[in-house]
């Protein structure tokens, strides 16, 4: 099991893991998920105390796992013990006009895949600015949680200025989901400063580059098209030319290593406790390729991990020299919508 001091309190009714599973890695993009495999591994996941998952109503079965996921364990368990699990999932819908028909129904579509009563978090994307249907679905959300079909509600790559507005509409989201790591600190410009000073918590995603932030790429050629063969390592291959090249990544994972070194832990474990340190983070989401890859005993030992000035220095100097991403894209989130 995982100390106590890797759970958090993202609200006073909901405690949840720092470190979140990330489900996107189920969706199609990342190979072929056996759902065989898949359920044994999520209760492996829980038993280990990793009880927090994120998902999205479009990746692929994740809904659907988390149904058999939670039926399995109440039978092999108990009942009890489903008051452990967290699950967060996403609303993506197309922007379109924003009724209480169309937004129950999807609330409800999701419930039931995931046999819940009530959605621990339910967090909402929009994709287009210029249509603000996305305030009309967030008060027809805040509906739905005050009848109680969801506990609570929450963003995912809101920009400050977009979140700044759903706050004076009266709207409360706990959470917002950003993308953020040593390549990509968007955050630190306006978002995070302003999550703190409206208990707003910051999940995010990122932070290990789709498995680019370790040890099997340091030192290494900078892998070609046919290498890059995730939808992860597509996105953050990406990012990092955003922020620099290749030979200065190379300069940042060596200085994740001389840390990691130090500590004598790893370059995924420096990455994300780098980004757990930081204000307003409430949880780091690491994706989990189900009955693929197994990393617990690995993401278990950044909990036994603490940074010093000393690393934090090294570390901020090289992540410091390549490009602002906010001069190069914009704000959080930013790369998925057109700005207006």
């Amino acid at each position: 099991m995982l100390p106590d001091h890797a759970y958090t309190q993202l609200t006073p009714d909901l405690r949840i893991c720092c470190l979140l599973n990330g489900m996107w890695q189920v969706g199609g993009a990342h190979g072929a998920i056996d759902p065989k495999a898949a359920i044994p591994t999520m209760l492996a996941y829980h038993a280990d105390g990793f009880t927090t998952w994120d998902l999205a109503d479009h990746y692929g079965p994740a809904e659907d796992f988390i149904g058999a996921f939670r039926r399995e364990l109440a039978e092999t368990v108990g009942d009890s013990e489903l008051n452990r699990v967290q699950a967060f999932t996403k609303w993506v819908p197309r922007p379109t006009r924003m009724t209480r028909a169309v937004v129950e129904g999807a609330v409800d579509v999701s419930r039931r895949r995931m046999g819940v009563e009530s959605l621990d978090l339910l967090q909402f994307h929009w994709w287009d600015y210029s249509n603000k249907g996305y305030i009309d679905a967030l008060q027809i959300l805040s509906e739905l949680r005050d009848e109680g079909k969801i506990r609570h509600l929450a963003l995912t790559n809101f920009d400050t200025t977009r979140l700044e507005q759903i706050t004076r509409y009266g709207i409360r989201v706990v959470a917002n989901q950003v993308q953020y790591s040593l390549v990509d600190r968007r955050p630190e410009a306006k978002l995070s400063a302003f999550c703190e000073g409206h208990d707003i918590k910051l999940l995010t995603y990122g932070t290990l580059g789709g498995g680019l932030l370790s040890e099997r790429y340091l030192d290494q050629p900078e892998p070609n098209a046919g290498q890059l063969n995730t939808a992860s390592l597509r996105k953050y291959a990406n990012m990092i030319a955003a922020w620099g090249d290749w030979l200065l990544f190379q300069d940042l994972l060596r200085a994740l290593k001389e840390v990691a070194d130090k500590h004598e832990t790893t370059i995924p474990a420096v990455a994300t406790r780098f980004i757990l340190d930081q204000p307003a983070v409430g949880g780091v989401i690491i994706g989990v390729r189900l009955g693929v890859s197994d990393h617990r005993a690995e993401n278990a030992r950044i909990f036994d991990l603490t940074l010093d000035d000393e690393d934090r220095a090294l570390l901020d100097d090289v992540s410091r020299s390549g490009s602002d991403l906010m001069d190069v894209i914009g704000d959080c989130g930013d790369e998925y919508r057109r700005q207006n």
